[in-house]
């Protein structure tokens, strides 16, 4: 065995020591990223990728389930179509890339490298969309954008991104909010179900809201250090958009009128998510259905008789049921392979030896609670495979997400006065903080100053933790989730 090769595993900074160093261990060596020398651009490698094509496997088969197609908008913007909407262009300005040249030729009109595609949509809209006829247009799009980030780190900001971004156009006010609010539980169900991730589901407040838009809608998870994640946004642009960009049709009573508009969005940042919700100090801990790799089969004392030929024999069988899976037949150690695929995050780890063919059994791992149990090979491997399926698709989800939801309910704290907040982060660490809030902007901004803390969103299920804002002591008129964020 070649044990001198590669160390057994990488040594990754303890989170408890350095957060953020944990996290740029765990991004590094479990191969997801790799920096470049475009600063604040990063390689997506592999692992990484295939990580964000299950996301987008499963993301896009949801969307298309209601009605949503895909299109692809040019990468450019011109300048002048950006500047119909103000707030919007206001908005993102700091952020904007230009191109200037085309070749040696300097541009009439500068173009835009796309920070979001809302601009490009409208003017679409505004060439097909005549008559009612004509709406509903559901649209997606996975494209990469560009925002030109101070600071950034691997795939919670970087300066150029994947993602996707919905866009679409109705009728009514009514049915844009319909819209607005129905992909926001897409989102939710995708990041609870697929990622085993916790989300507080609620609209942001109105300092907070997407440049141009009417409302914004937030689903927002608690990392491991007690940070928020916004996890994913929908937008309620209203006619805003349609005025500035001239979008107008002919409803039923052959009267010319505006439609409403939507937009809604998740990227790359959801796997910096899932790392801070799951990941532990051995590594990554994947949820099974994002999982590139969902079982790895570890043979022991390969180069015995019979050993490869059983451990493949295994594969066989949890492909057949649709699993992905690898045979790691290399000659690195047992006890390297056992850490490389811990530091991998793989869900299960399978370990078969001349011993386990003797017992007609195999021994099984799993990665995020580190249980290790005995699986019977009886019945034709329908044992085996029975209890891997069960693994994945149930048993591993289910205790991921409670593991995660636990650690949000014990870092949120319920307070009734700026000092309690304080008090509560001073002695328990960062965390979710319920508090209420009478709506004004003044108080929000002095929350955030005094505690550290700001709005993240104001819940969709309201309780009511007192009468009085915790900051000016007036009328509370909703619960507010604060905290700080990524």
């Amino acid at each position: 065995m070649a044990k001198d090769n590669k160390k057994l595993v990488e040594a990754i900074t303890s989170m408890d020591e350095d957060f953020a160093k944990w996290y740029t261990d765990i991004v590094k060596k479990a191969e997801l990223i790799e920096y470049t020398s475009v600063k604040g651009c990063m390689v997506i490698r592999p692992y990484g990728y295939a990580i964000w094509e299950n996301m987008q496997k499963i993301l896009d088969g949801m969307f298309k389930a209601t009605g949503h197609e895909n299109v692809c908008m040019p990468m450019f913007i011109p300048e002048s179509l950006l500047q119909k909407e103000k707030d919007h262009v206001e908005g993102f300005a700091p952020e904007v890339a230009w191109v200037t040249h085309g070749g040696s030729e300097k541009l009439e009109d500068r173009l835009c490298v796309r920070p979001t595609s809302e601009t490009l949509f409208c003017e679409h809209y505004a060439n097909i969309v005549h008559s009612y006829r004509d709406l509903p247009k559901l649209y997606n799009q996975w494209v990469s954008v560009v925002r030109w980030e101070k600071t950034t780190r691997p795939f919670l900001r970087s300066r150029e991104f994947l993602w996707q971004e919905g866009h679409t156009i109705h009728a009514t006010a009514e049915e844009a909010i319909v819209e607005t609010e129905k992909m926001l539980n897409v989102y939710a169900e995708f990041c609870e179900k697929s990622l085993a991730m916790p989300v507080i589901k609620g609209r942001k407040t109105d300092s907070d809201k997407f440049a141009g838009a009417e409302a914004t809608y937030a689903i927002e998870a608690l990392m491991h250090d007690g940070k928020a994640l916004q996890a994913g946004t929908s937008h309620n642009f209203g006619n805003g958009f349609a005025k500035a960009f001239d979008i107008m049709y002919t409803d039923k009573e052959n009267k010319k009128v505006y439609p409403h508009q939507t937009s809604w969005g998740v990227s790359t940042r959801l796997i910096g998510g899932i790392i801070m919700t799951h990941g532990d100090d051995n590594g990554l801990v994947l949820p099974p259905a994002v999982a590139p790799i969902q079982a790895v089969i570890v043979p022991v004392q390969q180069f015995k008789e019979g050993v490869l030929e059983k451990a493949n024999e295994l594969a066989d069988k949890l492909k057949a049921a649709g699993i992905r899976v690898k045979v790691d037949d290399s000659d690195n150690s047992p006890g390297w392979k056992f850490a490389e695929y811990e530091m991998k995050g793989v869900p299960v780890r399978i370990e078969i030896g001349p011993r386990d063919i003797e017992n007609n059994q195999c021994m099984c791992a799993l990665r995020y609670s580190g249980e290790k149990r005995t699986i019977s090979l009886e019945n034709m491997l329908e044992t085996f495979k029975d209890a891997v399926v069960e693994m994945l698709e149930k048993e591993i989800p289910e205790g991921m997400f409670n593991k995660a939801a636990e650690n949000r309910e014990k870092h949120t704290y319920r307070c009734t006065s700026m000092e309690e907040i304080t008090k509560a982060l001073e002695e328990n660490g960062d965390g979710f903080v319920k508090a209420m809030w009478c709506g004004d902007e003044a108080c929000e901004d002095k929350v955030k100053e005094v505690t550290g803390v700001g709005s993240r969103c104001i819940p969709f299920e309201q309780e009511e933790l007192s009468d009085k804002c915790v900051c000016c002591g007036k009328p509370a008129k909703k619960m507010v989730y604060w905290g700080k964020a990524y």
